[in-house]
């Protein structure tokens, strides 16, 4: 993914900073696929082995992040192929070909939908369970079923870019597709769904939070609402996703203008545009193993949950006494 192509426009000094450039890039993306990518697969995978194995125990939040584990996993399993092997470049590892392009991009867009949304309808439910903690409206059996709503919505979503796909093929026999012959518009449907509402929706709820905070009443003292880390938690996860994400759909809304002004885009800003995408997306990819980390380190509850999954892996077929600290424990605010 990280070349230079003969731009025109462009000075022999600048496509010599051009290719030093992407050139380390490169070699970072080689640092993340052989430190990162690792990390990313076994911390999700933990993720969700911990929590799917003491249901009992789960919360609200841990469904959201059980989620976008598995999110997680898609985009580490799709890391080598888009950092390394895009057939536009000539540093590319290997080549593909444009069905299995099409299908790797769709799978990548469905794992960022996941993730936004995830990320914004936790914080939708934190300020529910906040303002009204006993009404179970943020509940983990509710939140299991809006997870599965994410994921039809981002296929739904995602499907966009196949029928421009295809679009391109058979324009000359469909009339419907003639207007139709660039991807330009999918990308707008991505940025405008899968950016600006659950930013706007995450800003919303945070403003809702941070009143709530401000405010004493009594159902601070409520024992049934969430432990305070979990408001740690979310800060660091929404910055995080955010603070990554948001190159990524900048990069092709900044496209999307260049491209629907109609003029030759100037190769000197063609070439900052490649490199701003390239970069973008070895950051969107970042996220996969950056919030699993988040989630053990901050999640006070993790540890517990893991030692009783390794207790019952080294049970195996034997039979094990009834562990007590299974038992979800009563939350208290502090």
């Amino acid at each position: 993914m990280w070349s230079c192509g003969l731009l025109n426009g462009t000075t022999q000094d600048e496509e010599q900073l051009c290719q030093d450039l992407r050139l380390g890039l490169w070699v970072l993306s080689l640092l993340y696929l052989v430190a990162g990518v690792p990390v990313g697969l076994g911390y999700n995978i933990l993720l969700v082995l911990v929590n799917l194995s003491s249901k009992s125990s789960m919360t609200m939040p841990d469904v959201y992040f059980v989620n976008m584990a598995v999110a997680g996993l898609v985009l580490s399993a799709l890391a080598p192929v888009h950092l390394l092997g895009p057939p536009h470049t000539r540093w590319a590892l290997w080549s593909l070909s444009s069905e299995a392009h099409v299908t790797l991009l769709i799978l990548f867009n469905v794992a960022s939908l996941v993730t936004m949304y995830s990320t914004a309808l936790l914080s939708l439910d934190y300020y529910i369970e906040r303002a009204l903690p006993r009404t179970y409206m943020a509940s983990v059996y509710n939140t299991r079923h809006v997870c599965g709503f994410v994921w039809g919505g981002a296929l739904l979503t995602s499907f966009s870019s196949l029928l421009f796909y295809i679009c391109s093929h058979v324009s000359s026999r469909v009339a419907e597709c003639a207007k139709m012959q660039n991807t330009e518009a999918a990308d707008a449907i991505l940025v405008l769904i899968g950016y600006v509402v659950p930013g706007l929706a995450v800003l919303y709820a945070l403003a809702l939070i941070s009143r709530i905070r401000k405010e004493d009443t009594p159902l601070d003292q409520d024992m049934g609402r969430l432990d305070p880390w979990v408001h740690r938690l979310l800060v660091a996860t929404v910055c995080t996703q955010f603070g990554l994400w948001t190159p990524h759909y900048l990069s092709l809304l900044g496209h999307t203008v260049l491209v629907s002004r109609g003029k030759p885009i100037d190769g000197h800003y063609l070439g900052i545009l490649y490199f701003a995408k390239d970069l973008s997306k070895f950051l969107a990819f970042s996220s996969s193993s950056v919030t699993p980390l988040l989630y053990r380190h901050i999640n006070r509850n993790f540890p517990s949950k893991l030692r009783r999954l390794i207790k019952k892996m080294n049970c195996g077929l034997q039979h094990c006494s009834p562990d007590p600290s299974g038992v979800q424990p009563v939350m208290a605010e502090a």
